[in-house]
């Protein structure tokens, strides 16, 4: 017996809008610092 569950499609939704939801803040921050930093070092 096999506890391995197969995904569902929607998980796969719910899983892809999480990671937007984490990703496009955290890279929107990198920019802006790096962006920022360049700043400093003209």
């Amino acid at each position: 017996m096999s506890t391995v569950q197969t995904a569902h499609p929607t998980d796969k939704v719910k899983l892809a809008v999480f990671w937007l939801y984490v990703m496009i803040p955290l890279v929107w921050g990198v920019i802006n610092t790096l962006s920022q930093a360049m700043k400093l070092f003209k």
